[in-house]
């Protein structure tokens, strides 16, 4: 039997053995995210669920749970960022509009299903901010009729 030499000095081991603990300490770190991003994929799923069915029980078109997943996440996405800031309020009253754009666009008496979407959103993903959203939609002059 021979033995080896030794050849690497030990300044070199060190490195070599930094350089494993580090790779280790990442892919613990990287495990330890995938395994939180799956516990909130499994949130957004029910959340999503959730959503589809209040949407069919008001006869609304529904969309596919992997598109509601995309879009909303588990936390809302944009529309619970700030639903009741005016920015958001804007963009939705100019969503009222008669479709023209420039001079011409015009304020109109919208059907109240058009908010009832949002309204739906709010409610399962940010029910803190419902009410006051809730007033905001209750002010506006809406109109009632089916279709």
């Amino acid at each position: 039997m021979t033995t080896v030499q030794e050849t690497q000095t030990s300044r070199e081991r060190r490195t070599l053995y930094l350089v494993i603990g580090l790779v280790v300490v990442l892919l613990m770190v990287g495990g330890l995210i995938a395994f939180r991003s799956a516990k909130r994929t499994a949130e957004a799923d029910q959340k999503a669920d959730q959503l589809i069915s209040e949407l069919q029980k008001i006869g609304a078109p529904t969309p596919s749970k992997t598109a509601v997943v995309r879009v909303l996440g588990s936390d809302g996405g944009a529309v619970c960022a700030d639903p009741n800031g005016a920015l958001s309020r804007a963009t939705l009253l100019a969503q009222l509009a008669n479709g023209a754009s420039g001079p011409g666009s015009r304020p109109v008496i919208a059907n109240s299903r058009v908010v009832q979407g949002e309204l739906l959103v709010i409610k399962v993903y940010c029910p803190d901010q419902l009410a006051e959203f809730q007033k905001f939609v209750d002010g506006l002059k809406l109109e009632n009729s089916g279709g």
